[in-house]
């Protein structure tokens, strides 16, 4: 199992726009590369399905949050507070997405692709908000992957978008 953990930095009191349009810009990239959504610490205080509904009203991004709704339909649509002390084991190994991993906790594409094809699963933690992931994350996750492999940092949408592009991109070369 794969899943984007797309983790709130922007707000944790106030929705903004910025909140349901990420998990609207999220959900057909998580719907098209077959990887599950989970928000972490969003400041919505609604279970799951009220929040599907909640995005619909309110973009037509993601052909008026369709995605969303087909990825909670099938079970793939999750909704939670931050953990203090790990992640939930369903979702498999955290990885951190960043810019600068840490030497001793960084995995490439093709090693990860490796593991993938053994059927391990992995949660991608991708930071909203122009603070990042919070530090503490670094340390709880197992590895830290930069998806460039150049130590570029993205924007929280491109890294949206980049993270399952690359990975299943990779997972369709010729021998993998």
């Amino acid at each position: 199992m794969l899943t984007l953990g797309i983790v709130n930095t922007y707000d944790r009191i106030k929705v903004h726009e910025a909140h349901y349009r990420s998990i609207a810009r999220a959900a057909p990239v998580a719907f098209a590369f077959g990887f599950n959504l989970a928000l972490f610490d969003y400041p919505f205080n609604m279970k799951a399905e009220e929040l599907v509904s909640f995005v619909k009203d309110r973009t037509t991004i993601g052909d008026s949050g369709r995605y969303l709704e087909e990825l909670f339909r099938k079970g793939r649509f999750f909704v939670f507070d931050l953990p203090e002390k790990g992640f939930q084991p369903q979702f498999g190994s955290a990885v951190v997405t960043t810019s600068h991993p840490a030497r001793e906790k960084t995995i490439n594409v093709d090693a990860l692709v490796e593991l993938i094809n053994k059927k391990k699963s992995f949660l991608f933690l991708i930071g909203l908000g122009h603070r990042g992931l919070p530090e503490g994350l670094f340390e709880m996750a197992q590895y830290h992957l930069d998806i460039t492999s150049k130590g570029v940092s993205l924007e929280t949408c491109t890294a949206i978008g980049a993270v399952p592009a690359v990975i299943m991109g990779c997972m369709d070369k010729p021998g993998k």
